[in-house]
């Protein structure tokens, strides 16, 4: 808990450094494109988290991987996290920061459920009715669960449209086991 208000803590101060220079979307692109390498890389991250490899090694390996991809501003995330010895954090931050520049923008992030990834043109179908609905721009988040069978799970901030082919048999199930037919034996 008292991680993730430091990240958030520090997302927020980057962010605001962003807005300073206008740059604020280029880091949100750096933000995004650096939870997604960590995330895609499980001995980054491990290295990252372990207390044994020493803050220059890690520092190494960040400007290898990012140093020329990634704006200033978010050079001097990694050099300021080394400073703070806090570097294991730039997951949770990079994750804060695109939840935070989301508000800024007033755009939510609209999490779809299916069986199979979603075509982009379901895609685009899909947030031109969350838009519709709820006036405010998305970003779609398509996860896949094979286990809902067909169908959608719709989940816009706390509301969830479940249109699952699961969910109706489930429905279905409730609907047979009240039903007051009796058979004959």
């Amino acid at each position: 808990m008292k991680d993730a208000r430091a990240a958030l803590r520090y997302a927020k101060a980057i962010l605001n450094l962003a807005k300073d220079t206008e740059s604020e979307t280029a880091v949100n692109d750096d933000m995004l494109f650096i939870a997604n390498t960590i995330a895609e890389n499980k001995d980054l991250a491990v290295m990252l988290n372990s207390p044994i490899v020493k803050a220059v090694d890690k520092m190494n390996v960040l400007n290898a991987l990012f140093e020329g991809k990634v704006h200033t501003i978010t050079l001097g995330l990694f050099h300021l996290l080394q400073d703070n010895k806090r570097i294991a954090m730039l997951k949770s931050i990079a994750a804060k920061y695109a939840i935070v520049y989301d508000f800024l923008k007033h755009t939510q992030v609209a999490k779809v459920t299916t069986a199979v990834a979603l075509t982009p043109e379901v895609e685009q179908l899909v947030l031109d009715k969350v838009v519709a609905l709820t006036g405010k721009k998305a970003n779609l988040e398509n996860v896949i669960n094979p286990a809902i069978l067909g169908g959608f799970i719709l989940r816009v901030g706390d509301v969830q449209y479940d249109a699952s082919i699961s969910n109706y048999l489930n429905e279905l199930r409730k609907e047979f086991d009240n039903s007051h037919y009796i058979p004959k034996i």
